[in-house]
């Protein structure tokens, strides 16, 4: 294998996630992962009979051999060769300008140097400035211990727990142990080990307050167990995001600030507090436990309403109605099929919760698809595919820490400068590179756990699934962006509140409804990641960002350019390029810079002539940005790959 085609495997899509190139031996009814399943998970699957099993595979070896609608190749044409001349000659002086302000001689330098950190790059400090990734950065070392620790230990726990079962023998005689047994098996060593390691894992994290995180995810289960099953999913959220808004409030609720206000007068109120006290001196390695119990709360909503949806499918095994082989499953099967009743413990519920490998960051794995990776070992996992996978993954590592240490656009942005020191082009490419560190601060620690549970041979989703510049369209760009998320926000919020299917969801109305959920998604989602203001602006300005794509869409209709597609190429490159500056906007605001730090900066770049100027030029490099994502998006479906985002 030479290098360039060992390059071409690296970075393909299934290298990163084998769910956008389903290989030969998925399911046929899996498709294409991003093409989410959009149907209500709280009613029972449709029918497949063979006849359009046998249609849907057609169609999927049709997709395999490329789409028919595709364009033909405009890589080597002169105006693409245009495009690669601009490209080449904007991109390192991007790099330069944020390079020339982060040089110890610039007036500005001596603001922000008490920001800076010493780094191992000679003759250069190392921006490490942002808390959430310096956490991360700051620990890489131990993580990687534990990283190769947990899957080891799980092997030596399974040949102990097989060597130490009577069948055992019997299996290496015969192998003829039933399919169902040999997963029921798997799944219990596997649940066993999870609760036991969890357990320790949590405790070593958060020390004292893992008894706070028991106590709220015991009542979840209860909620799920004891409640009619009407009531479940209602319960469910206003518990769920009452918990979010008691953890903002009560900060992880102290045991001495509980003592106090139990018992503010009795006797014996000092000596509580005094244990209280105590109790709260050990936090663990990661005392704000509550800041992290976030994406603990998705995963108590996944298993009570899978729970609650699997009681409505009660008339038989959806498997053996559609006659699918459980250790063969696609991805939308796995999350859409309901596991067996007694799947549904309080085992399997605790080992899904506190699954050490995605308990911190995630990805996002369902209940039902966990306890189908559980009990059958996914076919998607190999050696090869994770080494790559974690080649990626240090490739990515080594690219954030070169930009920290050349490119101090986070420890600038948090000074609070005086922006009229700055170039135009320098304040665009602040905001930009601010962005692009964002993205990679969101990436490194979702690889590096997605990575930690492939060595433990479950499969989550990709979150990540195109470079941050890389993305032209509001409604695709959040599709692929915390992707396991975004999958998450269909199933349990946006086709429940109907924007998928259903009565009024069609037409003109159709599209205002969809708008109006997708409002109420972004209001949730915003209030999950923080319940700060500049964040609910933040979703807010999503939503209003996407109505003019939307509007677009209806005034200038695909169907309608198909004898003009280069003319309606050019129109969409016009149109990429204003959205593309309003999600740069957005995310400013709620992940950076605040609503007053954005008006610095667009009062720094459109406050003089020269800005205007310069607006304009950025525009002409983003539609050239916008003309060589349209044509990516081509070549992938001249090979049959659809992503949608």
């Amino acid at each position: 294998m030479n290098l360039l085609s060992y390059a071409q495997r690296l970075f393909s899509l299934d290298t990163l996630d084998t769910r956008f190139t389903p290989p030969s031996w998925a399911h046929g009814t899996g498709g294409n992962s991003l093409n989410s399943s959009r149907i209500d998970p709280a009613k029972p699957l449709p029918g497949l009979d063979s006849q359009n099993a046998a249609s849907k595979n057609g169609r999927s070896e049709e997709k395999e051999r490329g789409r028919p609608d595709a364009q033909s190749s405009k890589w080597i044409t002169p105006e693409f060769f245009l495009y690669y001349i601009v490209i080449g000659a904007a991109v390192p002086l991007m790099c330069k300008s944020v390079y020339d302000v982060s040089v110890p001689s610039h007036p500005n330098f001596s603001k922000y140097e008490h920001l800076l950190s010493p780094g191992w790059i000679p003759g250069r400090k190392v921006d490490n400035s942002d808390q959430q990734y310096s956490g991360f950065r700051d620990n890489i070392p131990y993580m990687f211990l534990l990283l190769v620790f947990h899957p080891l230990l799980r092997r030596l726990y399974d040949a102990f727990q097989s060597s130490d079962q009577p069948e055992k023998s019997s299996l290496r005689r015969t192998s003829q142990l039933p399919q169902d047994r040999q997963a029921d098996a798997r799944l219990d060593r596997r649940s066993r080990f999870d609760v036991a390691f969890a357990c320790i894992y949590i405790l070593a994290l958060h020390g004292s307050s893992a008894l706070k995180i028991l106590a709220l995810i015991y009542v979840n289960f209860q909620i799920a167990k004891m409640l009619p099953r009407s009531y479940v999913p209602p319960a469910t959220w206003v518990f769920n995001i009452g918990v979010l808004f008691a953890n903002e409030l009560g900060k992880g609720y102290s045991y001495a600030g509980m003592a106090s206000f139990f018992s503010p007068e009795k006797a014996g109120a000092v000596e509580a507090r005094n244990w209280g006290t105590l109790l709260d001196s050990y936090g663990g390695l990661l005392p704000r436990w509550e800041i992290l119990f976030n994406i603990t709360v998705l995963r108590l909503i996944s298993f009570n309403l899978d729970y609650c949806w699997s009681l409505d499918r009660a008339g038989g095994s959806p498997l053996e109605k559609k006659q699918l082989d459980p250790s063969n499953l696609s991805d939308r099967e796995r999350v859409d099929l309901p596991a067996k009743a007694e799947d549904y413990s309080f085992r399997n519920y605790f080992a899904y919760i506190l699954y050490p490998p995605l308990y911190l960051t995630g990805p996002i794995l369902t209940f039902n698809e966990y306890i189908s990776q559980a009990r059958y070992a996914p076919r998607s996992i190999s050696r090869d595919r994770t080494m790559l996978y974690g080649i990626r993954f240090l490739i990515s590592l080594l690219t954030m820490e070169i930009m920290l240490h050349f490119l101090y656009a986070v420890a600038i942005s948090k000074a609070h400068p005086v922006w009229e020191i700055y170039t135009p082009f320098q304040l665009s490419m602040l905001g930009y590179f601010n962005l692009h560190i964002i993205w990679l601060k969101l990436l490194l620690p979702w690889r590096f756990f997605r990575l930690w549970a492939l060595l433990d041979g479950i499969d989550p989703p990709e979150n990540m699934v195109r470079c941050m510049s890389d993305n032209y369209s509001a409604l695709a760009f959040w599709r692929g962006w915390h992707r396991s998320f975004n999958r998450w926000i269909v199933r349990y919020i946006y086709i429940p509140l109907g924007g998928s299917g259903g009565p009024g969801t069609h037409g003109k109305w159709g599209r205002v409804r969809a708008v109006v959920n997708m409002l109420a998604v972004f209001t949730f989602v915003a209030l999950w990641h923080d319940i700060q203001l500049n964040l609910l602006i933040w979703g807010w300005l999503i939503t209003l960002f996407v109505l003019p794509e939307v509007l677009a869409g209806y005034a200038f209709p695909k169907k309608k350019w198909q004898d003009h597609q280069d003319a309606y190429r050019m129109l969409c490159g016009i149109g990429a390029v204003g959205n593309i500056l309003m999600m740069m906007a957005a995310n400013l605001v709620g992940f950076a810079l605040g609503v007053d730090g954005l008006k610095g900066l667009v009062r720094g770049i459109v406050g003089s002539y020269s800005g205007l100027v310069f607006l304009a030029a950025a525009s002409g490099a983003l539609f050239v940005g916008a003309q060589v994502m349209f044509e990516l998006r081509e070549h992938e479906t001249r090979h049959g790959i659809k992503l949608k985002c």
